[in-house]
């Protein structure tokens, strides 16, 4: 018969990280959003793998109960930051692309490629596929003929030959890629998934990000104001950066630390009839020119516009540019 465990009898020290699940954890009344620098010392833990799986599951679901701040987003991206090894690249747009489409193609993807078409150097970055019955960017970028990078000289690379460019999360933030991929795991989406859009690992001159959760996009463009970023943020088609043409669009912007706003209109009298199924064949139809088709035209040629906006051209240029530039686009893949 085994001897029973040792009585514990002096109390054993407090992990470093508990603090941290505290604020957030500590009841109706004693619990408080993390400060910026709360929030940076936090993350930076996680991303030096200095907390247990334990203080980790609890602090993401903390977190995904109670809603980040802007203070705490803006932490998180900073210790992200300090800890990239990217060396300096230009861009012009960061695309992050992390929620997949399930209602209609990823019409986007055009849109970039025919933005790289016309100069603008586009960083897409992404998650993987980690929700089923979606369709998600990496799935594509062979058929699209979208370089997949797996480091920054390849980014590099890519930019200065097409001005696009693809890297997936775990290529350069794998710790986060970590947190995103316990998605099955918890049962619930962490706050990783709306940080990674904030995150423009490159310093480009525009981020663009899609944040499908009402109410949320405001803290997002705060989170980029205190960061010094320039961003929009919308509720795009399915939580990506693609315009719906169905319905009004609200542009969250912010530039050198001041906020603005911009009312898009519906581009369609009616709404569209979603298709039946999603076929990427379709997708590369409408590029060739083979089929014509109202809904991804028009949810392209306002995405194009929605990038060209946040690099400064105002609304109407920005409509007429894109329909030059998918009038003149080069047709083949």
């Amino acid at each position: 018969m085994n001897a029973p465990a040792a009585l514990t009898l002096e109390t054993p020290a407090e992990h470093p990280f508990a603090q941290f699940v505290r604020i957030l954890g500590k009841g109706k009344r004693g619990a408080r959003n993390l400060t910026r620098e709360e929030a940076r010392e936090a993350m930076g833990m996680l991303l030096d793998e200095k907390a247990e799986d334990t203080q980790l599951g609890a602090f993401l679901m903390l977190l995904r109960h109670k809603e980040e701040s802007p203070e705490e987003l803006a932490g998180f991206t900073e210790a992200v930051r300090e800890r990239l090894t990217a060396p300096e690249i230009k861009v012009d747009i960061d695309w992050p692309t992390y929620a997949g489409k399930k209602r209609h193609l990823p019409w986007y993807l055009l849109a970039a490629k025919c933005l790289a078409q016309n100069g603008v150097r586009i960083l897409m970055h992404g998650g993987g596929a980690h929700t089923a019955g979606r369709m998600y960017s990496e799935q594509l970028l062979d058929e699209l003929a979208i370089p997949l990078c797996r480091n920054w000289q390849s980014v590099n690379e890519a930019l200065d030959t097409g001005n696009l460019a693809f890297i997936p999360l775990q290529d350069w933030a794998p710790q986060l890629q970590r947190m995103i991929d316990l998605r099955n795991t918890l049962g619930l989406r962490s706050p990783i998934h709306s940080l990674a859009r904030i995150l423009n690992p490159l310093g480009a001159r525009c981020g663009l990000q899609s944040i499908f959760h009402p109410g949320y996009q405001s803290v997002h463009r705060e989170a980029s104001g205190l960061l010094g970023d320039t961003s929009i943020v919308v509720k795009g088609d399915g939580g990506e950066v693609e315009i719906n043409p169905d319905t009004l669009s609200h542009l969250y912007g912010t530039t050198a630390g001041v906020s603005w706003d911009e009312e898009w209109p519906a581009l369609s009298a009616q709404r569209h009839v979603k298709p039946a199924s999603l076929d990427p064949e379709h997708l590369k139809a409408l590029w060739r020119g083979e089929v014509e088709d109202s809904y991804p035209q028009l949810a392209l040629l306002s995405t194009m516009a929605l990038a060209l906006r946040g690099l400064g051209t105002p609304r109407e240029q920005a409509f007429e540019l894109a329909q030059r530039y998918w009038e003149n686009r080069d047709k083949s893949i």
